[in-house]
């Protein structure tokens, strides 16, 4: 086998790894919460679940970048392989994990940190090891065929989490483990170091130091802006008002806008902004960032349509609908996969510019579409619309990660991937504060109204006391909790109802019980108040979209550093040599 196959192969299974992680998890929080006995309603048991999705993601975030400034140093193949060792770590201290409640919560989030460390050396050295081992002409089909991975790990992940947690919720981190062993052998055995190193020079402290302080700091904040804050004896839904959200936040702005400056000062900067001079690389970067973040947060506010409201309606039960909605989410996998190498080997051909630039207007007519669906849609709208959203972001994804590995010299491809990586990881966070505070204070503004409206139709002259309190009790219950009961697979009315004082449950007539504790009068109450917030973020996704597909056509030509060196070089010299004409028309 030729060496590029090998290293890609090895590429590829991180990917695999690293996705199969991400769904598998999110497909398993229901059983993980119910194993380590946590449950929705618990004092901070929102702030834990978001820990734990979001925490991951912060990580990897705030190190790509440095990690990739310390691959064209020290070497990527050698970060690549202690990125699989580290990760299986985190996987086994995750399978191992021995606290319960709260106590458990924590200890799975910073285990999850060990793991996102991992991930990180992996995800910022993989796509430039791909760059290295193929020419320009290849490149674009060998980064398809690792998003082909990425997406194929998503879709088993789903499937594999479905499967392990009736058995046992550990097996979950278990899965991660041969995965992670295999890499970490294979890669010490067959991988070799052939990137062209940057020359050793001291590391850009003081850029680390107000980069991951101002990224962590502000994305800290975001992530506690979303929680629920109690103040003065009021609790509202969201906590933009807390101190420490306006402390970091504030803290975490001010240093990202002095960062800029500190890294123009420096010796050897970690990030590299003379690279936003070559357009290519400056304009698919912007494009990429503007896509994650129209991308981010609306899968997952999909998923909780599917759960809160549509699958339940369709006469599932709460407790299958984690499963079944990632199965109904299977076209967007779909799509994606099946443009990923297809657009990444027409791009090797034609250049990256115009075949991204239509994927994305297309994920952006795709969220107009979304926007104008019923809550009670018939599946095959949203298969269609979301089977071409997959199709759009396998048509902009590979061409446009080709493109940006492609503008940078050899020595530098560590540090533009973490740049890649970092930017499209920091826009997927700011994508789930944005999308997560329209839909929550959608509902804070309109959930206790349907409550009390729905409340109405239960009343008689005997009972109108006693719905008249249970509206109003109901309705200071958090949204947001009973929204994330129904994503962690509870009856979002039987939990409520079991944390309420029980003498006033017990004065409800039983017919009113079965109907709240149903499968229809939650999700129809509820997409009173979600969907035109739901709505609102999806025309947000179709603007971003769109700005992402303009800044896509404003890339230029298709760009290769290396032959525009060799041909740059050539013409200076007035020596023409025959290859010269095949690389201008790359």
């Amino acid at each position: 086998m030729s060496y590029k196959w090998t290293a890609l192969l090895t590429v590829l299974l991180a990917s695999f790894m690293a996705t199969i992680n991400s769904s598998i998890i999110l497909i398993s929080l229901p059983a993980i919460f119910n194993g380590i006995h946590l449950y929705p309603m618990q004092p901070d048991a929102f702030q834990y679940l978001l820990w734990i999705l979001m925490g991951y993601g912060l990580v990897t975030a705030t190190i790509l970048l440095s990690i990739g400034r310390l691959a064209d140093i020290y070497g990527r193949v050698r970060l690549f392989r202690i990125g699989f060792f580290i990760f299986m770590i985190g996987s086994v201290m995750l399978y191992l994990t021995p606290g319960t409640g709260s106590t458990g919560a924590i200890e799975l989030i910073l285990f999850r940190f060990v793991q996102a460390v991992g991930g990180a050396l992996t995800m910022a050295n993989g796509p430039a090891i791909i760059t290295d081992v193929f020419p320009s002409s290849e490149r674009g089909k060998a980064l398809g065929i690792n998003t082909v991975a990425l997406m194929s790990g998503q879709f088993i992940g789903l499937l594999l989490g479905g499967i392990l947690v009736t058995y046992n919720w550990r097996y979950v981190f278990l899965v991660n483990i041969p995965f992670a062993l295999i890499g970490t052998v294979w890669a010490y055995w067959k991988m070799e170091e052939l990137s062209f190193k940057a020359k050793k020079t001291s590391v850009d402290i003081l850029g680390n130091v107000f980069f991951i302080g101002g990224l962590t700091s502000l994305l800290v904040g975001i992530t506690y802006g979303l929680m629920p804050y109690e103040h003065n004896g009021v609790m509202d839904a969201m906590g933009w008002n807390s101190p420490l959200v306006r402390i970091t936040s504030a803290i975490g702005i001010v240093l990202l806008l002095a960062f800029p400056f500190v890294e123009r000062r420096a010796e050897n900067p970690m990030f590299r902004f003379e690279f936003f001079k070559i357009r290519a690389f400056a304009f698919s970067n912007l494009a990429n960032f503007m896509a994650a973040i129209a991308r981010g947060g609306i899968m997952f506010m999909l998923i909780l349509l599917l759960q809160g409201i549509w699958l339940p309606l369709q006469g599932y039960s709460f407790e299958d609908t984690p499963l079944w909605a990632g199965i109904y989410m299977l076209p967007l996998t779909i799509g994606f996969i099946i443009m990923g190498p297809i657009s990444g080997m027409l791009s090797d051909k034609y250049g990256p510019r115009w075949i991204a630039t239509t994927g994305m207007a297309l994920v952006a007519v795709v969220f107009i579409g979304l926007a104008m669906l019923p809550y009670n849609f018939d599946y095959w709208e949203l298969g269609i619309l979301i089977f071409l959203m997959g199709i759009g972001n396998g048509m902009f994804s590979s061409p446009n990660s080709s493109s940006i590995m492609n503008s940078v010299p050899a020595e530098d491809r560590g540090v533009a991937s973490g740049m890649m990586s970092t930017l499209m990881n920091s826009a997927m966070v700011l994508s789930m504060g944005l999308f997560f505070t329209i839909v929550i204070v959608g509902l804070q503004g309109t959930f206790p109204n349907a409550i009390h409206e729905s409340f109405t139709s239960f009343a008689s002259t005997q009972t109108a006391p006693i719905m008249q309190n249970l509206a109003d009790q109901i309705s200071e219950i958090s949204p947001t909790n009973a929204l994330f009961s129904a994503f962690l697979g509870y009856n979002p009315m039987g939990t409520i109802l079991n944390v309420m004082d029980s003498t006033v449950v017990a004065s409800i007539p039983q017919s009113v019980v079965d109907t709240l504790t149903s499968n229809y009068w939650f999700p129809e109450t509820l997409q009173q108040a979600f969907m035109p917030a739901l709505r609102v973020s999806f025309i947000i996704g179709a603007i971003l979209s769109a700005i992402a597909a303009l800044l896509s056509a404003m890339r230029g030509q298709h760009y290769v550093h290396e032959l525009h060196n060799e041909i740059e070089s050539a013409m200076k010299g007035q020596s023409f040599v025959h290859a010269i004409p095949d690389k201008i028309d790359e």
